[in-house]
């Protein structure tokens, strides 16, 4: 009697031992879902941001009416940098003219004008993405989700992520959760100088009628407005295993 109890008892482990197993995977996995899922919205994010000039041709109270139009990639949500033309400059030896000095008008000076000038940066964009909020029944290891998502904008050439650990570090000093950012314009701003970056990336996963979808906000951090939202089913990937940098920490960590 008692050997067949043991042996029972074993049995029952054994079996609890594997389900466990098989059950890991499938919720390590979701943050290569993510990944996955991020690399079908990306383009849309590299879209939004097309490296254009133009000129401010009218002004309505707080309205600007520019040159520019869906031909020149020109969508809602943009964020322009008004700037204007100064003085020329030129080259020390030839003499020759090189360009115009630009000012950046700021709070206190004189406000845009027509014949100023618009721009979205050449340059690579700074932005910040903050780790995902999960508002899923689930409890998937998400931690690699961040690294994910810059690695992939920084791909681009676009864009320059900010270290993951240093937003991680800035969010948890300053007592801020990533999804403040979304409702907090001021905290948007505040640590986005802290960080130096010019946007913030703010990846949330939910669920509607049983199916989860990845969403991701762009956070504006010179205005803290939000410049804009996509939404995308998340990729299932069956079978896919875990898989870790080599320096993470475990789940049970």
């Amino acid at each position: 009697m008692f050997t067949s109890r043991r042996s029972s008892s074993k049995t029952a482990a054994a079996l609890l031992l594997v389900a466990l197993a098989l059950a890991v995977p499938a919720v390590a996995g979701i943050a290569d879902q993510v990944g996955a899922t991020f690399a079908l919205m990306l383009q849309d994010v590299v879209d939004a941001f097309p490296p254009v000039d133009g000129l401010v041709v009218q002004v309505d109270g707080e309205s600007l009416y520019l040159d520019l139009g869906k031909k020149n990639g020109v969508q809602p949500g943009q964020e322009f940098t008004v700037f204007r033309k100064g003085e020329v400059f030129y080259h020390p030896a030839t003499g020759k003219p090189l360009g115009r000095y630009e000012d950046v008008p700021i709070e206190g000076q004189a406000p845009p004008k027509a014949e100023d000038g618009v721009r979205i940066t050449r340059g690579r964009i700074r932005v910040a993405v903050v780790p995902p909020v999960d508002l899923t029944a689930g409890r998937a290891d998400l931690r690699r989700v961040p690294f994910m998502l810059a690695l992939q904008l920084d791909q681009t050439r676009r864009f320059q992520s900010a270290d993951s650990g240093q937003v991680n570090e800035v969010l948890l000093n300053n007592k801020t959760k990533g999804e403040e950012l979304l409702v907090r314009p001021d905290r948007a701003i505040a640590l986005g100088k802290t960080l130096e970056v010019t946007g913030w990336l703010v990846p949330v996963l939910l669920e509607r009628r049983g199916i989860t979808y990845l969403d991701v906000t762009w956070i504006s951090a010179v205005t803290g407005s939000a410049l804009f939202s996509r939404r995308q089913a998340l990729l299932r990937s069956e079978g896919s295993g875990e898989q870790r940098f080599p320096w993470e920490p475990r789940s049970e960590d």
